[in-house]
């Protein structure tokens, strides 16, 4: 609208415009251990991320950054929350869309993940935007089996227990955790292979 004025008189180009950046927390399970992305740029620790830049969507931003980051495509991840401290960079105000998806391991093999509990001293807040990434995925596993698919279409109870387990460590035991899951499991007639001893029976999500 040519010549609109707020109430105080002021243009848009009148206000300060803080720089926009996105940064992704990447998570998944290696070796039995949540993990997350970081990129060690020159010696400095952060999550993948990047600038927005003008006449881009947040998520063609996220998208470039992870291309051009961690070198990983066709994966979408969502908006975690927007941190907006007034001194999380000291390079200027800057504010952080942070987002966040959990991945299979396979999806991040080429991909330097570090246990979350080593990823601290991490550039900005980016410490804080791991930890509530980690706080969302645990309330979602607490209720659902396995709802990120770290695991394939079938999978054992034992393999959805570790993960759990892996994801929060305050899990309910096995029994207690498979009559907690039980509702969104339907059992198959596949066992497991490739193992010694009696073989496992196979389940999938409902």
């Amino acid at each position: 609208m040519t010549g609109w004025t707020d109430e105080r008189g002021k243009r848009l180009s009148d206000y300060p415009r803080p720089s926009v950046a996105v940064d992704t927390a990447l998570l998944t399970v290696r070796d039995e251990t949540l993990c997350v992305a970081v990129v060690d740029r020159e010696g400095s620790k952060r999550l993948p991320g990047t600038f927005l830049h003008e006449g881009e969507l947040l998520a063609e931003a996220v998208e470039r950054s992870l291309q051009q980051r961690v070198g990983l495509r066709g994966v979408v991840p969502r908006q975690l929350r927007t941190f907006d401290a007034i001194d999380r960079d000291n390079r200027g105000r800057v504010l952080s869309v942070a987002h966040m998806i959990a991945l299979p391991e396979h999806q991040l093999i080429d991909i330097g993940v570090v246990p979350i509990d080593k990823a601290v001293g991490l550039d900005f807040d980016h410490d804080l935007i791991v930890a509530e990434a980690v706080a969302v995925l645990r309330r979602e596993y607490a209720d659902h089996p396995d709802p990120a698919r770290l695991l394939g279409e079938c999978f054992t109870i034992l393999d959805l227990h570790r993960t759990h387990v892996a994801i929060d460590p305050t899990t309910a035991h096995k029994d207690t955790f498979r009559r907690a899951m039980k509702r969104e499991l339907v059992e198959t007639d596949q066992m497991e292979t490739g193992t010694v001893g009696k073989p496992a029976r196979l389940f999938r999500r409902t």
